[in-house]
């Protein structure tokens, strides 16, 4: 997807701009019957299939403490979780989106620049430490972005 002619629009820290297309941003989402206080704590949650579980990661109150939780929980992590992963995160993408008039103009703003979350700890949804990772988390943005 991402040529050396494409355009590209680079987000990570939630705090900068663009910065509300970050698991991170403090916008909550409505999923399955609870609020979530962010995207990462939802899609963090699905790593589990039990409800006790998922309460936890819903109750903490940072996005980070959320991530490093499920890193404590690992041997609880459901099976099949690698491949359905990325079904939850899009799902949570979309209801960030269509809950957030913020996100959703944001999103929009960017056209069809190339979405790539710019973070170098994570090769498989960032770009990773050479900038050749599998962006996965701003494909999935621009997949949302179709949608609309």
């Amino acid at each position: 997807m991402l040529n050396q002619n494409s355009e590209v629009l680079r987000f990570y820290e939630p705090d900068k701009p663009y910065g509300c297309l970050s698991n991170l941003s403090a916008h909550p989402i409505i999923l399955d019957g609870h609020t979530w206080p962010t995207s990462e704590h939802y899609y963090q949650s699905r790593k589990f299939t039990e409800p006790e579980e998922q309460l936890i990661i819903r109750n903490l109150e940072d996005p980070i403490e959320a991530w490093r939780m499920t890193r404590r929980m690992a041997e609880k992590v459901r099976p099949d979780w690698d491949s359905v992963k990325e079904v939850f995160m899009k799902k949570a993408l979309w209801a960030k989106t269509i809950q957030h008039e913020e996100v959703l103009q944001t999103l929009l703003s960017t056209g069809d620049l190339y979405l790539v979350e710019d973070a170098a700890d994570d090769p498989y949804w960032g770009v990773g430490e050479d900038g050749k990772g599998q962006n996965r988390l701003g494909i999935l943005w621009m997949e949302v972005r179709k949608m609309i």
